[in-house]
């Protein structure tokens, strides 16, 4: 699996190794007798900033056999199980995502099983792991062309296996995953905010008081909403904000549930209820978004870059003479 990853621009290093199980400090002997729970992994160094963390699933699926469970072609056992371990919630969501996308497009006839799980600790193979096509190029060939690997890959992917990734100056995908999905991520709380339009208990919530730098993103889709430099203390409890961080996630419609006129506010992508609109903000804009912090995700500035939102870093370039932090 070293291979389709480390020609791609982008990537740093790809390193072989084991991931998911119990023991510490694991060997080749004690993983593939199948004892340790461990699965074999490569761990792939990526800048996101070149390349996105969907191009790597994107390989992942046109590189494995997502329907078995139990191991991959010719290699047998739980130690050769197809698994994607997530680093953080927004790998979470675009993993989920892609195998659903996978599983619906009906390429495969099977079931897609294979594990979206939390990454916990990955150990480096031994040395002689490392590149072993690169070092013994004709061993691993053989073995390549015997396992039924590159047959069943491209049966599965007759347009080319090859995947190209997609302009790197594009707008990003965000997508509302299906209900079961959201049902199995979500809080109670964030279903009932984000999904039927309720409202969380003020001065009780995650962010109305956060004073940390950074953004907040749809806690459905990930759609980028807010900014910190954007927040200010409104006395009422919620997370307000003066106008949003990407105006073309934020949608407006009506609400007169409590029996008059409010402008409610939503996530365009997701569909996210977020919360609402009032005109007695700060100037600039005279405008104050008062918006659920159940239906919202805090990436602090530091982290912007890694999970997919680079674009926005440069935003807190200056964070360290305090013109990141809230009003």
């Amino acid at each position: 699996m070293e291979t389709p990853f480390e020609k791609l621009e982008g990537v740093s290093a790809v390193v072989s190794g084991y991931s998911g199980g119990d023991a510490q400090d694991p060997t080749y002997a004690e993983v593939t007798r199948g004892t340790t729970g461990h699965a074999e992994a490569i761990q792939v160094r990526y800048d996101p900033a070149q390349v996105s963390y969907n191009t790597l699933l994107e390989i992942f699926w046109r590189n494995i056999d997502p329907t078995d469970a139990g191991g991959q072609f010719v290699d047998r056992g739980s130690q050769y199980r197809p698994a994607i371990f997530f680093h953080n919630a927004d790998q979470e969501r675009q993993a989920l995502a892609s195998r659903q996308h996978l599983a619906d497009s009906g390429r495969f006839k099977a079931p897609i099983v294979t594990e979206v799980t939390a990454f916990e600790r990955f150990w480096d193979a031994e040395a002689y792991h490392q590149d072993f096509h690169i070092k013994s190029p004709e061993r691993y060939q053989s073995y390549r062309q015997g396992s039924g690997r590159d047959a069943f890959c491209r049966q599965a992917w007759p347009e080319g296996v090859e995947f190209s990734p997609p302009d790197s100056s594009a707008e990003p995908v965000y997508t509302r995953p299906p209900d079961n999905l959201l049902r199995a991520r979500l809080t109670a709380l964030q279903w009932r905010v984000t999904q039927e339009a309720d409202t969380e208990r003020a001065f009780s919530n995650e962010y109305w008081d956060n004073h940390q730098a950074g953004i907040y993103v749809d806690i459905v889709s990930g759609e980028p909403l807010f900014s910190s430099l954007d927040k200010f203390d409104s006395g009422t409890g919620w997370p307000s904000f003066s106008q949003p961080l990407a105006t073309q996630y934020i949608g407006i419609g009506s609400d007169d549930d409590l029996g008059y006129a409010r402008d409610e506010v939503h996530s365009v992508e997701g569909g996210s209820h977020l919360g609402h609109l009032f005109k007695d903000g700060p100037a600039p804009t005279g405008l104050r978004y008062c918006i659920n912090s159940a239906a919202l995700r805090f990436v602090p500035a530091e982290d912007c870059a890694k999970e997919g939102y680079g674009d926005f870093a440069k935003l807190f370039e200056k964070e360290n003479d305090g013109s990141a932090s809230d009003q």
